[in-house]
């Protein structure tokens, strides 16, 4: 008998090939299932990483067309990148989902009012400095006036509870920039950069004063350069790719600086995407992402040299996706808040999967949103903390509004605020003064 020949290899699908590559380490061993929060709340194979490597594959190989069916999946994921964590092969989901999405948009998959707004903001506001500030100047004025809500009815409907999520502007002195150096306390220990970012200069002002006084308490000059900008994250989950690229070539040139033993940052999701400009940007990109730590892992590193003062308070730490799954830095944040003396970490039982905020998916995805957050707010309602500490923006803007929608009596901060003031009441020790 003759034996027959190999069959042809499918062309690839222009655009895919990179995604094809990827795809070849999975072997669909399912263990990825069990940590997605979409899988598990759909029950669908389909919404699954798993599912989906398989739909992006056979986009690729030509054998499932690029429609609705792909579009609708590839942005109903999170994103999260816990199936990352699970998977044994070292699938890099994240890189190939995000090169998904930009060949949904660029295919014209993605349409409706909601998207033009969201695309408007992510490259005309939100990297722009001037125009973001005047933007969240005019959401303070709104909320000053309690016509926030109202406006909202304005919006799409997928857009309706931005109002909810967002916190209350700090003033325009709070949000005033911080000093291009900070010195170094004491005796100086090294010289780090710090990394802005855009939501946590202008609505977490505070704990990005507060990531500046611990670094320079702990003995690090800190620079902040004014040419620093938007990290591209929230382009990137939103398929934007060029522009996200472009956004990490702005951020390599501004933080070329020689001299710096760590580039700084204090949220998650920036931290993971300046960690991505060496994929981003082969070669150009490398040594930015290899001096970028995330503020818990460079402290917890360096360790702590600063006496901590007592904060008695029952915490319980949630890990933010970007951080646990992108940067892998797990223990680092809960070694920190275990030395503050007074304070107990409380163990919950949802640690470490998805709160549903995902970049701007609580807004383009509300119900699915919703459906994650509520397990993660059980898990913490079960725990009963007085605060819920995570290193996220986004995170923490989701589970204020989550803990305030169930009337739970516990915040949400960030790590470094806890250190920041645990840092204080040690100082007003030394001094003999008497605590607040």
């Amino acid at each position: 008998m003759t034996p027959q020949a190999p069959p042809t290899p499918r062309p690839i699908r222009a655009g895919f090939e990179e995604i094809y590559a990827r795809s070849l380490d999975c072997v669909h061993c399912g263990l990825c299932l069990p940590a997605c929060p979409t899988y598990l709340e759909t029950g669908r194979e389909v919404s699954s990483p798993r599912g989906r490597v398989y739909l992006m594959r056979g986009v690729a190989e030509g054998r499932i067309p690029l429609a609705e069916v792909v579009a609708d999946e590839a942005f109903l994921c999170l994103g999260c990148r816990a199936c990352e964590t699970a998977c044994p092969s070292g699938v890099r989901y994240g890189s190939m989902l995000e090169r998904l999405r930009h060949e949904v948009e660029r295919a014209g998959l993605r349409r409706g009012l909601a998207r033009r707004i969201e695309r408007f903001a992510l490259r005309h506001v939100v990297p722009r400095r001037r125009l973001l500030r005047a933007a969240v100047d005019l959401l303070g004025l709104l909320q000053l006036l309690r016509l926030d809500r109202l406006g909202a009815r304005l919006l799409p409907p997928a857009l309706r509870d931005a109002p909810a999520l967002l916190p209350r502007v700090p003033s325009r002195r709070q949000r005033a920039p911080l000093p291009e150096i900070v010195p170094a306390e004491g005796v100086r220990r090294g010289r780090v950069a710090f990394f802005t970012g855009c939501a946590m200069a202008e609505l977490f002002a505070a704990t990005n004063a507060a990531t500046v006084r611990v670094l320079a308490r702990e003995g690090f000059e800190v620079w902040i350069p004014r040419a620093q900008g938007c990290c591209g994250a929230l382009q990137a989950h939103a398929g934007d790719a060029p522009f996200a690229h472009e956004l990490a070539r702005r951020n390599v040139r501004a933080f070329a600086a020689a001299g710096l033993d760590a580039i700084v940052s204090n949220s998650a999701g920036c931290g993971a995407a300046l960690r991505d400009a060496g994929d981003w940007l082969p070669g150009e990109g490398a040594p930015l992402a290899a001096k970028v730590r995330d503020v818990c892992e460079w402290l917890d590193a360096a360790g702590l040299r600063e006496p901590l003062g007592r904060v008695e308070a029952r915490v319980c730490y949630d890990d933010p996706c970007h951080l646990v799954h992108g940067q892998r830095v797990s223990a680092a944040p809960r070694r920190l808040l275990a030395a503050v003396p007074g304070l107990a970490l409380v163990p919950h039982a949802d640690p470490s999967s998805c709160c549903g905020a995902a970049g701007t998916y609580n807004l383009t995805q509300p119900a699915m949103s919703r459906a994650v957050l509520a397990r993660k707010i059980a898990s913490l309602a079960a725990a009963d903390p007085d605060l819920v500490a995570s290193g996220n923006p986004g995170c923490l803007m989701q589970l204020r509004a989550g803990l305030a929608r169930a009337g739970l009596r516990a915040r949400a901060v960030h790590p470094v605020e806890i250190l920041d003031a645990a840092q204080r009441a040690g100082s007003r020790a030394a001094r003999g003064s008497p605590p607040h």
